[in-house]
């Protein structure tokens, strides 16, 4: 089937836009796109998930008001024939200027939560290393990645309060990957079940100060060993200065009582020349990607049919301790960074599950 992206010349497979080149029901291109204030009154994350080979695609987006209050849209839909319309419901994604600028849209619903944001990357996107596993000989993962930090414009909407954004008091950060990938949908039935590891750590960073950023994914074995590590340095377009790869980062975190979320943390960033930078961040603000869907919420999990159309919303008091824990897993934390005298922001990402010694954590 021809679609709007089989008239570009960049076509690398004998076949047209409207599938990829495996069959694999794991494959997954997603968009993340994340926006703060610095002051940490709210925070908020919007992804668009698309798979081809489960004829869906679905889109959510979690905002957190001064840390008390977590509102939620998780939409979806049936894929084709609309399959080149970045559109699910309410919610609408368009390419600006590639690789630079993207607008993201979320129109006026019953759920309380509506907005219209441009995103502008002020330094270039960092392509991270791919990331691949094969599992008893099955490929379980096959994905690449790049990430950007940027400044953002336009206006959020929520439970009838405006807040106009602008590029001296909020920033913004976005991801865009594809391929075959862990996570999202319904597993299938019949098969060997998967193990479960006794401890295992994500750990995904990406924040800007004024004259350079960073980034880096790292995940680690319950012990410390690093199971995947890619991750830069970089700096501001106009700059004339290079990226410049890192090798490895040392850690230090402290952690909430109730839940598995850091409340300071101090990292070291080892770079490919050797030199190193002292950060530590402070949280600001938690978004809830666990409230959106990711890894599943109230029925909604990302990547599974809900049929032709599905959309809901959900207002979470997480001053409540239950609720709260519902909707722990994964929090993009919205940070505040210090180098030395420099002041910076980011999100800070974070998944601890198991054991994990050094920071008092004995089992699940």
């Amino acid at each position: 089937m021809l679609t709007k992206y089989d008239e570009f010349l960049c076509h690398q497979i004998v076949s047209t836009f409207d599938h990829p080149d495996t069959s694999a029901r794991e494959w997954t291109e997603r968009t993340w796109f994340s926006v703060h204030d610095i002051s940490g009154k709210l925070s908020l994350v919007n992804s668009f998930g698309y798979y081809p080979n489960r004829n869906i695609i679905d889109s959510y987006v979690s905002v957190t008001i001064e840390n008390k209050t977590v509102y939620t849209v998780r939409a979806s839909r049936e894929l084709r024939p609309a399959i080149d319309d970045v559109r699910v419901g309410p919610f609408f994604y368009e390419i600006v200027e590639p690789l630079k600028k993207v607008r993201s849209v979320l129109e006026e619903n019953e759920y309380d939560v509506s907005y219209d944001i441009l995103w502008e990357g002020t330094m270039p996107a960092h392509e991270e290393n791919s990331q691949f596993a094969r599992v008893r000989g099955r490929v379980e993962e096959n994905v690449v990645r790049y990430v950007q930090a940027g400044r953002p414009t336009g206006w959020i909407k929520v439970d009838g309060q405006t807040y106009q954004l602008d590029k001296e008091n909020w920033r913004c950060e976005r991801d865009h990957s594809w391929g075959v990938r862990r996570g999202g949908g319904v597993p299938e039935m019949g098969v060997q079940p998967g193990e479960i590891p006794e401890g295992y750590v994500h750990n995904f960073i990406t924040y800007q100060f004024d004259n350079w950023g960073a980034t880096f994914h790292r995940r680690e074995h319950w012990d410390g060993t690093p199971l995947v590590f890619s991750g830069a340095i970089f700096y501001p377009y106009g700059s004339g200065k290079e990226e410049l790869p890192l090798v490895d980062i040392k850690h230090n975190y402290t952690f909430r009582p109730d839940i598995r979320q850091i409340t300071s943390a101090d990292i070291t960033l080892i770079a490919a020349d050797g030199s190193r930078k002292e950060i530590s961040a402070k949280p600001l603000n938690a978004c809830y990607l666990k409230a959106g869907g990711m890894f599943g919420f109230r029925d909604f999990t990302h990547g599974i049919w809900m049929g032709p159309y599905f959309i809901d919303g959900h207002k979470i008091d997480i001053t409540d301790p239950q609720a709260l824990a519902e909707v722990h897993f994964i929090e993009d934390l919205a940070c505040e960074l210090r180098c030395g005298n420099e002041v910076g922001y980011g999100i800070f990402e974070l998944v601890m599950i198991g054991k994990y010694p050094k920071y008092g954590f004995e089992g699940y």
